[in-house]
């Protein structure tokens, strides 16, 4: 399962922005967006790359795939599954990593950031319609049901989430929580605006059709 090694905190300070790829860190004073709002490198406070037409398309590729945590490879293979549906191909590309399972962990509150959540699904941890799952980029359908499973209560990751879950009330209106039960509900497809950090995917299109 390919993953990328650079530094998170230095992938937000490219982005110019949070992308919340630590999760709860994201959140208080040690963000490094908050300590240091500048790009990385020596000449991060004076940029002078990236303004042309292709390297504003690119960056927005980069946000992009950073956000959800895929390699350019597997990027690809969604832009082009995209392609293949009716609609407008950027929007369907978000659609389709928002329904991505560890994306949907992450959403649900089962998880602090979507890395995490990659993790704890690749270990088998949730079940999906009853079966277990360890696919992270399983595509999740309207009425499926995906459940917390094999973890006993007195497992840390369990403990640490609890009562998150209890008080979470930023579930999208896509998603539904039951969190006694330890599970969530697809109820509709995503929309671009549900992705939460402003994006253009149809940058992403110009630059594929290049």
């Amino acid at each position: 399962m390919a993953n990328t090694i650079d530094s998170k905190c230095k992938l937000c300070r490219r982005a110019g922005e949070k992308l919340f790829l630590k999760g709860d860190r994201c959140l208080s004073p040690k963000c490094a967006m908050v300590r240091r709002p500048y790009a990385p490198g020596v000449h991060g406070q004076n940029p002078s790359r990236g303004r042309s037409e292709f390297g504003r398309q690119l960056s927005m590729k980069q946000k992009i795939k950073r956000i959800y945590g895929v390699m350019e490879r597997q990027f690809r293979h969604h832009f082009e599954e995209s392609k293949l549906r009716q609609g407008a191909t950027g929007d369907l590309l978000l659609q389709r990593l928002e329904c991505r399972l560890d994306n949907v962990v992450y959403r649900l509150g089962f998880a602090a950031s979507r890395v995490a959540a990659r993790q704890l699904v690749g270990h088998k941890f949730f079940t999906v319609n009853g079966k277990r799952m360890n696919i992270p980029s399983y595509e999740v359908k309207i009425g499926d049901v995906i459940a917390l499973k094999g973890i006993k209560e007195n497992k840390t990751v369990t403990k640490n989430r609890m009562e998150v879950l209890k008080n979470k009330n930023d579930v999208p209106h896509w998603l539904a929580l039951d969190a006694p039960k330890l599970e969530g509900k697809i109820l509709a497809l995503p929309s671009r605006e549900d992705v939460g950090i402003s994006v253009d995917a149809q940058m992403v299109v110009e630059y594929y059709s290049k």
